[in-house]
């Protein structure tokens, strides 16, 4: 099945999700899981350009909000306007934000208040819950 022959992001049944997403993408962003630290491919990405939502193609990013954070996780210090929601995450004896897609609900990971300026916030984002676009200038 491929993504032109299922429904908008908003309305995907979870036989939908499975079709178009690997299993680690359908971990990650469908049962909230977390991809191991330093194994994404985004990680030294640094080109001009867009992060999307591996699930619905939603712009998330900008590059010039990515840092290095040591943390083995891409992380941003700031999202696109209106592309992600938070919610209060209890999992794991821990109180922390989650981060989702605005569009589609996808887990993308968690942001913290230990970022750089100008937010002082960082994104810690799954790689895996993520696309990257180069921009024509990269």
């Amino acid at each position: 099945m491929s993504v032109r022959e299922v429904s908008a992001p908003e309305t995907r049944t979870e036989e939908e999700w499975r079709a178009i997403l690997t299993p680690e993408q359908y971990h990650v962003l469908r049962e909230h899981g977390t991809e191991w630290a330093g194994t994404s491919c985004l990680l030294p990405e640094k080109r001009p350009g867009t992060f999307h939502c591996a699930g619905c193609g939603t712009p998330l990013f900008a590059t010039g909000t990515k840092f290095e954070s040591g943390t083995g996780w891409p992380s941003f210090f700031e999202p696109l306007d209106g592309a992600v929601e938070t919610q209060s995450d209890r999992s794991h004896w821990m109180v922390r934000t989650e981060v989702h897609c605005a569009r589609c609900k996808g887990h993308l990971g968690h942001v913290f208040d230990d970022g750089p300026p100008p937010t002082g916030l960082r994104y810690c984002m799954n790689g895996i819950a993520l696309t990257f676009e180069p921009s024509e200038e990269a």
